[in-house]
């Protein structure tokens, strides 16, 4: 389930304040237990944020999971045990990767973002990076440089452009914009120089970094939407960043054996999330985007069930030419394997009654509602049935 427009653009609007940024004037990282005096304008952003935060709560997006979030709350407090106390963890339900942190030690970690990382040492690479903004208090820094830019009414355009709610409305606040856009590239890099050194230390595999922003370039170029987004406006690059960060692995010289993946450890915790986070990506119907992401996946598991029947699902919602042929090859890979969901019997029969195999068709269907006996839509598939016959 991703988040709706309106809690998404909350949180976004909250997230203009939430990243970046090195220090300057009397901006001081924050200490552990510390909290802005009552009468500081960093006190009034953390009352902001602090209401954003228990609208979230609330909000029916948030993983209500004992295990998964005590696992991704330990790498937290793995990477930065002094300021863990400090730190609460929401994993939310959304599509896409992105992770953000907020000034009050608020942090976001989508599922989209669980669902790319192949272990514990990638996952770790992108929360150390947020922990540095919080760390270094970059949002409060960004909150000064956005008020001594704009008005008012301007920095309200502003929050509301970058979250596609509103258009810019003046030349001023596009000129703004484009400043602050240059701003938070320098800080994004500050962060991944902080994030990494933080994950050096805590003993994982530098080597994982880059590999991330790797896999994000190769669903990138076969995105069927817009190359460039709002989120890359504002951040580097992803191969800017890959390049960074291969850069500082070459530092290090020769590793160690035995640094740290955590491959086994995060598959154990998230894997039975796998499919309800692929079924997300799949309504995003960005397919292009889609199949690259499955079939990385399917390279390490090649005959998961969920994973065949999600690159089926992207083929068979895509209909180009040869895809629905490809799907049903794709569907009978997948039910030779114990874990494939019920679901693909129906897409199974929906591609075969599109294709006039009416007798196949009422089968899959028969089969659907066997396996799934209380589907929310059995008296619809009933009525298909005999249609069918």
């Amino acid at each position: 389930m991703m988040l709706d427009v309106k809690a998404l653009s909350s949180l976004l609007i909250v997230g203009l304040v939430l990243s970046a940024c090195a220090n300057h004037g009397d901006v001081k990282p924050i200490e552990p237990g510390e909290r802005p005096a009552i009468d500081t304008d960093e006190a009034g952003l953390w009352m902001q944020v602090e209401r954003a935060e228990q609208k979230l709560r609330t909000s029916g997006k948030v993983v209500i999971d004992p295990e998964l979030n005590a696992y991704v709350t330990g790498i937290v407090c793995k990477l930065e045990p002094e300021y863990c106390p400090d730190i609460r963890v929401y994993v939310v339900n959304a599509a896409g990767f992105n992770a953000s942190m907020s000034p009050n030690g608020a942090m976001h970690v989508w599922t989209g973002l669980l669902l790319r990382v192949e272990n514990e040492a990638q996952l770790a690479n992108v929360l150390s990076h947020e922990l540095a903004h919080y760390r270094q208090r970059h949002s409060v820094q960004r909150w000064r440089d956005l008020r001594e830019k704009t008005d008012g009414l301007v920095f309200f355009q502003l929050a509301t452009a970058m979250v596609g709610v509103a258009p810019l409305g003046s030349l001023a606040a596009l000129a703004t914009l484009d400043s602050i856009y240059g701003f938070s590239r320098d800080q994004e890099r500050e962060a991944d120089d902080l994030g990494f050194d933080r994950l050096t230390a805590a003993g994982y595999d530098p080597r994982e970094a880059p590999r991330i922003w790797e896999f994000l370039i190769a669903e990138k170029e076969a995105s069927d939407g817009p190359k460039r987004s709002f989120f890359t406006s504002t951040h580097p690059q992803s191969e800017d960043r890959q390049e960074v960060l291969e850069k500082k692995v070459a530092e290090l010289g020769e590793l160690s054996e035995g640094l740290e993946l955590g491959e086994e450890r995060f598959l154990n915790v998230t894997k039975r999330f796998r499919p309800e986070w692929l079924a997300q990506e799949i309504k995003v119907a960005d397919f292009g985007r889609g199949l690259v992401l499955v079939e990385r996946l399917l390279k390490r598991d090649p005959t998961a069930g969920d994973l065949l029947f999600a690159k089926g699902e992207l083929l068979r919602r895509r209909s180009a030419e040869g895809d629905l042929e490809n799907a049903i090859e794709v569907y009978n890979r997948a039910v030779e394997n114990d874990n494939y969901p019920p679901e693909l019997h129906r897409s199974f029969a929906l591609v075969k009654w599109s294709q006039g195999s009416n007798s196949e068709a009422a089968s899959a269907f028969e089969q659907y509602l066997l396996m799934k006996p209380d589907a929310d839509d059995q008296l619809i598939i009933r009525d298909y049935i005999s249609q069918l016959k």
